[in-house]
């Protein structure tokens, strides 16, 4: 899952970003409105956590912004002010979900995750696939009913893989949902990844490779 953290107070929004990728999720971080609309107009995100007090570009517009131009993205907001009036608007301009802080951020997880799920063709909350089992939420792999211990970016991976259903996955595309903006696009690290998470899973090997296109489960 891509996710966007849009918030001015940097510690905040730092914080927010490593929790997420413990998570295994991709995140990129930026501290203003003008930056988020630029990182928009060219990743595709599926959540954008998105602060409503921003500098040079409001949150709101932002938000607005999003849902004219039509995207998948979702949109959770969140403000220091708990006032319902405030939440009713915020869901009135078009955000998906909204956070009041301070806020624990098992909850911000359990939201972003729930948001995913809804930017994408609506799946069951465990995926399964020759023999293999993930639960997103709980962060478990199972493979015939074998418990898979796997590193954040070997979940990523194969969650993207199986959410494909057994249409093929590009390697860009995996860098796109799995890594953050300052990976390098020509980097190996998708090939590496895809190599540790076949032998991780066992035979026999349920990842494929189609040449010259990407893999699939």
């Amino acid at each position: 899952m891509r996710v966007l953290v849009v918030e001015d107070e940097q510690l905040l929004a730092e914080a927010v970003a490593t929790g997420l990728r413990r998570e295994a999720m991709a995140v990129d971080v930026v501290y203003d409105g003008e930056a988020a609309l630029q990182r928009i107009a060219v990743n595709d995100y599926d959540v954008v956590v998105l602060d409503r007090d921003l500098p040079l570009v409001h949150g709101d517009d932002v938000c607005r912004s999003v849902v004219e131009q039509g995207l998948a993205t979702r949109v959770i907001m969140l403000t220091a002010s708990g006032d319902i009036s405030d939440r009713v608007e915020g869901l009135e301009i078009g955000a998906d979900d909204y956070l009041p802080k301070p806020f624990a951020f098992s909850e911000l997880v359990a939201r972003v995750r729930a948001l995913g799920r809804r930017a994408t063709v609506p799946l069951p909350p465990v995926l399964e696939r020759a023999g293999i089992s993930v639960d997103p939420g709980r962060r478990e792999v199972l493979r015939d009913g074998r418990s898979i211990q796997l590193a954040p970016k070997e979940f990523a991976v194969l969650e993207v893989l199986m959410r494909a259903g057994g249409a093929v996955v590009s390697a860009e595309q995996l860098l796109e949902k799995a890594w953050d903006e300052h990976t390098d696009p020509f980097t190996n690290v998708v090939r590496v990844t895809v190599m540790t998470l076949r032998r991780k899973l066992g035979d026999p090997a349920v990842i494929v490779t189609v040449p010259g296109s990407g893999y699939r489960i």
